[in-house]
């Protein structure tokens, strides 16, 4: 029994594929975050589980409203707010990432939940929203911003200085610095190390930040750990591509990265500004290169627009921002030979690396946070409004056809 609880546990947090594109219409049934902004998302069970920085969300009929503190849940079929799930976090939350057993962590920028210590990172029960005893992962001296769960393992990045410093493996059951897991990222481009975001698949785990190294060696923004066997090491696997600068206003500008379904692949998205070949931008890799200079298979140009945001299914790479256009190179903050409008959120050809034809639009705002592909559908999580020209605070799902 405790053999099929941890794989289905490995199997839950895997990418998931999609054998086409979702649709361009979104479902009717979510409900509203009606302030602030949406960061994250987890599906535990049949539940979606939302974090943010927001106080209130409404039904999707916008018939009440409910008083919710930066966490909320709504059952995916039906898109019923779940009235018994209302844990105040007391501050913003930045990730979410299922666990077994009905739960979920939370991680982010807060002292505590319902106002009891648990800082940066907490697990808490679903539908009950209490906090699971047992879990205490000691996180000190910063936020916590990205959440891998593998097996009984859980991965946390951030700009924490303890248990380690930005990147900590720690046990998934009691939060347990894991004593195989000692990868430091260092010499960071900006006042602090800070760990972006993490994905994980087949015994890789891919990290970006403000680093510049893994364990000392050269790693510009973006790096490959070996985490299939009892100790974690920095996979042999470089690029110099995040190596030149943007714009001054941002030093580290990798933002989000998710692996293709099959593991040989994963998407980088970027901010920084309209100059620079890499600077806002989606980019693909191959997991498995070698060497100190791996190129990128493709790179899609928004010409100037940040993408913060971005879910790989294998028959699509969404890529999710505040951007205009796609296929724009040469564009800055203009739409050069070859662009196509996708205001705020568009898909890319995974082989081509070219925008496919799928266009539902939203409103742009900040940008969309975070995406959450699953076995039905596409979930959006944003800071805005309209989504597929259609009223959906914040949150929305795209339903595979």
């Amino acid at each position: 029994m405790l053999a099929r609880v941890a794989l289905a546990a490995i199997i839950a947090s895997a990418p998931v594929a999609h054998p086409r594109v979702v649709s361009a219409d979104p479902v009717d049934n979510t409900p509203h975050v009606l302030d602030g902004i949406v960061n994250a998302i987890a599906l535990v069970g049949g539940t979606v589980v939302v974090g943010g920085s927001f106080s209130e969300v409404g039904d999707a009929a916008r018939t009440y409203t409910l008083r919710r503190a930066n966490l909320f849940a709504y059952d995916l079929a039906t898109g019923r707010i779940l009235r018994d799930f209302a844990p105040s976090v007391a501050g913003p939350v930045y990730v979410l990432a299922a666990g077994d057993h009905d739960t979920v962590y939370v991680g982010g920028a807060f002292p505590g939940v319902d106002n009891t210590r648990a800082r940066a990172l907490a697990r808490i029960g679903v539908p009950d929203g209490r906090l699971v005893g047992g879990f205490s992962p000691g996180i000190e001296g910063g936020m916590v911003t990205s959440l891998v769960r593998n097996g009984p393992k859980l991965y946390a990045g951030g700009d924490f200085i303890r248990p380690r410093v930005a990147l900590a493996g720690l046990d998934a059951t009691t939060g347990a610095a894991d004593r195989g897991f000692a990868v430091t990222p260092g010499e960071p481009l900006t006042a602090r190390v800070k760990v972006q975001s993490l994905a994980w698949s087949g015994g890789r785990l891919a990290v970006d930040g403000s680093f510049t190294t893994l364990d000392g060696k050269s790693r510009p923004q973006l790096g490959l750990i070996d985490v299939s066997g009892p100790v974690a090491r920095v996979a042999d696997w470089r690029t110099a591509t995040y190596e030149p600068r943007c714009a001054q206003a941002f030093p580290s500008y990798v933002r989000g990265l998710d692996f293709a379904p099959d593991g040989r692949s994963f998407v980088v998205v970027t901010t920084g500004g309209p100059k620079g070949r890499m600077c806002d931008t989606a980019a693909r890799f191959e997991t498995y290169a070698r060497g100190v200079d791996v190129r990128p298979t493709w790179v899609n140009a928004t010409g100037g627009d940040s993408l913060y945001a971005v879910a790989v299914t294998g028959s699509a790479v969404y890529v999710g921002g505040h951007q205009r256009w796609l296929n724009n190179p040469q564009g800055r903050d203009s739409a050069g030979p070859g662009a196509v409008p996708r205001e705020g959120i568009g898909a890319i050809h995974p082989i081509t690396g070219k925008a496919l034809a799928w266009n539902p639009g939203r409103e742009r705002g900040i940008g969309v946070k975070a995406f959450l592909a699953h076995k039905t559908g596409l979930l959006v999580g944003s800071d805005t409004t309209r989504l597929g020209r259609e009223y959906h605070a914040r949150i929305g799902m795209f339903p595979l056809p």
